[in-house]
């Protein structure tokens, strides 16, 4: 199966967040071509090694309707994936949220 959504991602610091966007390979649970809205990770570094991180979440949406699902962020490699019990429920929750006429 190769079917890749489009996820915003929210990295959820102490006293601010961090927006980016990416696509979510169902197939796998990664999370890749994530690009950062308004975030140099250069200066910066990836939010998840930062002192300050806390978790991050995903959003997929249909519309006005949206889906949000907890994200592992390896603060080492800066990947993003989920787990694979969150992917499972995701992808129920995902037939749901694009098996209905967006709002």
């Amino acid at each position: 199966m190769d079917l890749k959504l489009p996820i915003q991602i929210t990295d959820e610091l102490s006293d601010d967040e961090v927006h980016a966007h990416g696509e979510l390979d169902l197939a796998s649970g990664e999370i890749r071509a994530v690009r950062y809205d308004d975030y140099d990770v250069a200066t910066k570094g990836i939010p998840a090694a930062r002192e300050d991180y806390e978790f991050s979440v995903g959003t997929l949406r249909n519309g006005t309707r949206e889906v949000e699902f907890r994200v592992e962020a390896d603060p080492l490699s800066g990947r993003y994936s989920l787990t694979a019990s969150e992917l499972l429920e995701l992808k129920g929750r995902a037939a749901k949220l694009f098996s209905q006429r967006p709002g």
